[in-house]
Parts: structure tokens; C-alpha cells; sequence
């Protein structure tokens, strides 16, 4: 690699199944709220306070936003129950894959690292500085987990999301970004993700070959990894 030194990669819905999606609009639609795109888009990749927040109003108020939270904490361990936490196909190659270009590689997410340890905790050794870091009170984090932890530049480091959201804060610190959106049929992130004009979407871990990631490294070393505008609707994921 030439430009690139990091790795940075999402736990919920990239190296671990998405347990999250199919559970937010659960909560939503049993308790008579209607899901939309708009919901999608100012939920996800939110501190959980105000995650908590925007559901308790998506189904009318009757909750706090403590309470809101607790209900759908409540929900997804049922979901997980019936539909257990699975690592994804193609994980360990993929951090091989990352080291052996000599990247540095870490592991982010919203939930403590008590989660990772407990699912991804075979992989420990596969990662670097504190393998894990949890962005709940940092979202999106991108900033943080490059200079802060890892003294990089952001134009050093890749970030693989499953959220447009984090897309559109990697475009603007100049980061590399791949789109790893959810497979479950209601999912809006995808098509956020075009929105923001991410150039790089897979839909599997094998897809982030060494070809991609020798080509990634081209373009953030020619400064054309994104495009130079951002549109409207970009603007409007972090709204």
C-alpha cells in the first residue's frame, strides 16, 4: 500500500451478522409506528441516548427515550435468540487478507467491547492497537480512531460500514470508504449509499480483494477517491 496504514472495520453488519436492522423496524411497526426511509436514515449509526430518542417518537411518545432504548434492547436479545449472532463468511481470510497488504487493522462499533470479545474474541490476535473501539459516545468516530488512537491522517486509513451515515463523514475527512449495506429486504442503506456517492459497495467479505484494495489505494493516492461535490441528498444522510 501506498497511501494506506488502517483498516478500520465495523463489527454489527460486517464482521458479524446484522442484528440491528430487522429489530429496529420491529420495534417500530409492533408498537403501530410506521417505518420510513426518513426514520432509517436518522437512526442508524446515532449515540444510543439518541437513538432511545428518535424511536420513543416513532411510535407516538408513549415511552422516554430510556425506556424506548430498554424495549428495544429487550426486543433484540429475543430476535438474537431466535436468530443467533453469526461471524460473517469470509472474516478471518479478510484480516489475513488486510495484514499481509501490511495494514494495520481495528474493529469499531456502538456496543461495549465485552460484544466483540464474546464473538470475535478468536480473532484478537488479528487486530491491532485495542482491537476493538466502541463509538457510542464518539459516533461517527472516524476522526477519533485515526488520529486519535492510531496517529494517522484520515487519507491513511479505510473504513468498511454498513451505514451511508459514515460514508458521508469519511467523504468528508477525505477517509477511503467501502459499503458493506444490509441484505435485509426493508434496508434503505444501499440506496443512501449511492446518494453519497460511495464508488465502492460489496455484498461479501471476498469481494474486498487485494485488486480493490490496490485500487482504493490508487485513487486516495491520486486524490480521486471522491467525487469533488457532494450532492443535496448526500447533505441530507446527516440530517
Amino acid at each position: 500500500m501506498l497511501s494506506l496504514r488502517l483498516a478500520a472495520l465495523n463489527i454489527d453488519g460486517v464482521l458479524l451478522n446484522d442484528t440491528f436492522s430487522p429489530v429496529i423496524r420491529h420495534f417500530v411497526v409492533s408498537r403501530g409506528g410506521v417505518y420510513t426511509a426518513e426514520l432509517e436514515r436518522s437512526v442508524f449509526s446515532q449515540p444510543q441516548h439518541i437513538a432511545g430518542e428518535l424511536l420513543a417518537a416513532a411510535v407516538g411518545g408513549g415511552m422516554t427515550g430510556p425506556e424506548a432504548l430498554a424495549a428495544y434492547f429487550e426486543d433484540r436479545a429475543a430476535h438474537t435468540d431466535r436468530h443467533p449472532v453469526t461471524v460473517t463468511p469470509g472474516t478471518r481470510e479478510l484480516l489475513h487478507r488486510l495484514r499481509e497488504a501490511g495494514l494495520r487493522t481495528v474493529c469499531y462499533g456502538g456496543l461495549g467491547k465485552d460484544h466483540f470479545d464474546r464473538h470475535l474474541g478468536q480473532y484478537a490476535d488479528l487486530f491491532d492497537g485495542p482491537g476493538y473501539v466502541c463509538t457510542n459516545d464518539i459516533r461517527p468516530g472516524l476522526k477519533e480512531i485515526t488520529e486519535d488512537v492510531f496517529g494517522l491522517r484520515p487519507e491513511q486509513a479505510l473504513f468498511v460500514d454498513d451505514v451511508a451515515r459514515v460514508a458521508v463523514a469519511a467523504r468528508e475527512l477525505g477517509t477511503a470508504f467501502v459499503g458493506h449495506p444490509s441484505a435485509d429486504a426493508h434496508s434503505h442503506q444501499r440506496a443512501f449509499m449511492r446518494e453519497a456517492g460511495v464508488r465502492h459497495v460489496i455484498s461479501g467479505l471476498d469481494a474486498l480483494d487485494d485488486g480493490l484494495l490496490h485500487r482504493i489505494d490508487r485513487e486516495v493516492g491520486a486524490g480521486t477517491f471522491w467525487d469533488p461535490a457532494p450532492s443535496a441528498a448526500e447533505q441530507d444522510v446527516l440530517a
